[in-house]
């Protein structure tokens, strides 16, 4: 294919054509049967690797770059959850100037985290994958030689079977079958020494990638640990602060309590005693009235007649008295 910008002159354009025409009547032939076509076993297990190394590198520079994608994600979340903290955070509590610095710390190293694993892992497998697409193309380039070869061969073949012989184009033949076999052999070599290499080269690639993502991941985790047990060690001590303040508030409380219960004491009123029962208590019940004096012995009237005078003497009149005294008398 013509390069973009490049003039191509008449000539030229017409022998690329007449290329390619050539290929596909080529082809066409060794499908059908009718011609043989070279063939290179060993060169074709080599094929088979750089086709998997290339699917497999591919494969790990998309997941690598999810990766990335997702550890940006957690940044971002992790920001939005560590400024939070910082806003609602009172300026009054424990250890507001410390939160705000791991904040910014936290912050510092998630990019730092980020920055390192795009420049050690994604752009090194940038870097192993650009090789390929120009390995991918001499290949292509190489299998179009040996198609020309292929022809150039086939077509030297059948002049010299050719009943009626020229001399100038067996000639002609022989010198094009020769051409396109260097060309083919050349090509050819430069592959067969790249592409083994290239393909040993993948266990050098994964054992760079990996442990630098875990080294990067190891001291991330490392540095990110400190930073929340700090965090954690503020909040344990805002808890305290609370805690404290709250013991204190406890304490002023009883206190004011003592306090009041002791004015109330010299006051001469009992805290212990509900309002209710603090109100005048009620008389005690009256004793019982004596057994009438039917029942009493004669020498014992005067006393019973005494007793029962005191006893009713609150609630009896003159006249009731001397009505009770009457029988007794006469």
């Amino acid at each position: 294919m013509a390069e973009i910008g490049k003039v191509v002159s008449p000539g030229k354009l017409a022998s690329n054509m007449q290329k390619r025409i050539t290929r596909a009547q080529e082809k066409v032939m060794q499908k059908l049967g009718k011609a043989d076509e070279t063939k290179d076993m060993a060169f074709e297990e080599v094929v088979a690797n750089f086709n998997k190394q290339l699917a497999d590198g591919t494969k790990l520079q998309r997941d690598l770059k999810a990766y990335l994608v997702a550890v940006n994600t957690m940044h971002e979340c992790s920001k939005r959850l560590h400024d939070c903290l910082a806003d609602i955070y009172d300026p009054e509590w424990f250890g507001k100037e410390e939160v705000d610095s791991l904040v910014e710390d936290t912050d510092i190293l998630w990019q730092d985290f980020h920055q390192k694993l795009a420049d050690n892992a994604v752009i090194s497998m940038d870097t192993y994958l650009a090789q390929f697409p120009d390995i991918k193309a001499r290949m292509a380039k190489r299998e179009r030689k040996l198609v020309d070869f292929d022809s150039a061969r086939h077509h030297f073949a059948s002049i010299q079977k050719a009943k009626k012989k020229d001399e100038a184009k067996i000639a002609k033949a022989e010198e094009d079958l020769g051409r396109a076999q260097k060309v083919f052999e050349e090509i050819n070599y430069e592959l067969q020494e790249e592409l083994p290499t290239l393909w040993n080269s993948r266990v050098g690639l994964y054992v760079n990638t990996f442990q630098s993502v875990a080294g990067l991941e190891e001291k991330f985790h490392r540095d990110m640990s400190k930073l929340n047990q700090n965090l954690s060690d503020i909040m344990t001590k805002l808890d305290e602060q609370r805690q404290a303040k709250k013991g204190v508030k406890a304490a002023s409380i009883g206190t004011s309590e003592v306090a009041t219960n002791h004015n109330l004491s010299e006051s001469g009123t009992d805290i212990n005693t509900s309002p209710s029962e603090s109100r005048e208590a009620p008389p005690a019940p009256r004793p019982p009235r004596p057994t009438s004096c039917q029942e009493v012995k004669l020498d014992n009237v005067t006393i019973v007649l005494e007793e029962t005078v005191v006893a009713d003497i609150n609630i009896t009149t003159p006249s009731q008295v001397r009505g009770q005294m009457t029988p007794f008398l006469i």
